[in-house]
């Protein structure tokens, strides 16, 4: 997937990098990640806000290599049936995934680690 860290460049090499890009990951759209992919538990990714954790930042060439937890929510879908016996709770669930940013447009492009 492609996608655009803006804040995340502007901010590379300041004090306020890490928050920076903590909140620009939190502002994505569930759908601008891949986390239908990432499931572990459910077998939906829940439309609901995530939460990112930065692992590590570094140079690279003409890009910024960042890796981030990225903790969101799922749920194990059913038939629907009076009778079906899959539970409804939200589950949470957690992976790892890759920023590629170019230093020259931001654009990003991003995969899971695991």
């Amino acid at each position: 997937m492609t996608l655009c860290l803006n804040r995340t460049l502007a901010a590379w090499g300041t004090d306020a990098f890490r928050q920076t890009c903590k909140n620009e990951l939190e502002q994505l759209a569930v759908t601008q990640l891949p986390l239908q992919q990432a499931l572990r538990i459910g077998s939906h990714v829940v439309d609901k806000p995530v939460g990112a954790m930065l692992i590590t930042a570094q140079e690279s060439g003409s890009h910024l290599e960042v890796k981030a937890g990225i903790f969101f929510t799922s749920l194990i879908a059913g038939c629907s049936c009076a009778d079906d016996p899959t539970p409804v709770e939200e589950q949470n669930e957690y992976c790892e995934m890759a920023f590629h940013i170019d230093r020259h447009t931001a654009k990003t492009e991003v995969h899971l680690t695991e």
